[in-house]
């Protein structure tokens, strides 16, 4: 394995995330949204870093695990491509899939008991992206990392994605007033996601690309008004505030 990798995607992951709160702090949309807002520490400590780092190493197992069981990855099916290759295929090829997912999570009861908590912030900004339910997250990150193992992907290539996937998803969650024009239509940044987040109803159903904003446009879910603020963010409703009330709040009685 390269050395390399394993040394600048964690740094390159971390001056991304610098450089965002940075934006945030010269240049923000909602000028109201402090850093250290409620639910900064369980945000940054317990979803950041703990779930992380635990949900890491039982991702990683289960990764394994398929692998041994199928044997599939030593086909080698696109170790032959150029790291760019095989990185742009993943990010792409994930990106199709996170918005159709993401999209059926707002459409069933059951799904969106495990995508709520990442809604029920009422302020949007870099650390909302970490606020995601395990379940939700070993779903994703276990469907977004194991294609790269069974088809044998490169040892950067997780490193690579990771990276992308990460700083990006602290970009669009941003309280940066960011106005990129029509590149906004092909890219997705916070002036589009925040919308997504938003409480209006309008906006409800609409944005749910990740980093292809084509993907709205080409599905008819694009939502960018001209001129507008969302009005608020959030659920519209009581949610718990603690980590672990957080996790069996999805778990409660359909119609309670």
């Amino acid at each position: 394995m390269s050395t390399g990798w394993i040394v600048l995607a964690p740094l390159l992951t971390l001056a991304g995330a610098a450089a965002v709160v940075a934006a945030e702090r010269l240049f923000p949309y909602d000028r109201r949204q402090r850093l250290f807002r409620e639910g900064f520490w369980t945000d940054l400590l317990l979803y950041g870093v703990l779930q992380s780092w635990v949900l890491g190493l039982v991702i990683g197992a289960l990764i394994r695990a398929i692998d041994r069981f199928t044997g599939l990855s030593r086909f080698g099916l696109v170790s032959g491509w150029p790291l760019a290759g095989q990185v742009a295929f993943f990010v792409v090829s994930h990106d199709l899939y996170i918005y159709w997912f993401h999209r059926l999570q707002h459409a069933s009861p059951v799904l969106w008991r495990l995508h709520e908590a990442h809604h029920s912030g009422t302020d949007v900004d870099w650390l909302s992206s970490l606020r995601s339910h395990c379940l939700e997250i070993l779903v994703n990150q276990t469907i977004e990392f194991a294609p790269m193992v069974l088809l044998g992907a490169g040892p950067d290539v997780p490193l690579v994605k990771g990276a992308i996937g990460a700083v990006w998803g602290l970009w669009i969650h941003s309280n940066v007033d960011a106005r990129t024009g029509r590149l906004q239509w092909l890219l997705n940044g916070p002036e589009a996601h925040r919308w997504h987040h938003a409480l209006d109803r309008e906006s409800h159903g609409r944005n749910y690309a990740t980093k292809l904003a084509l993907w709205d446009r080409i599905f008819g879910t694009a939502f960018l008004p001209a001129g507008r603020k969302p009005t608020g963010y959030g659920l519209g409703e009581a949610f718990p505030r603690g980590y672990l009330a957080q996790q069996a709040y999805a778990f409660r009685p359909f119609g309670g």
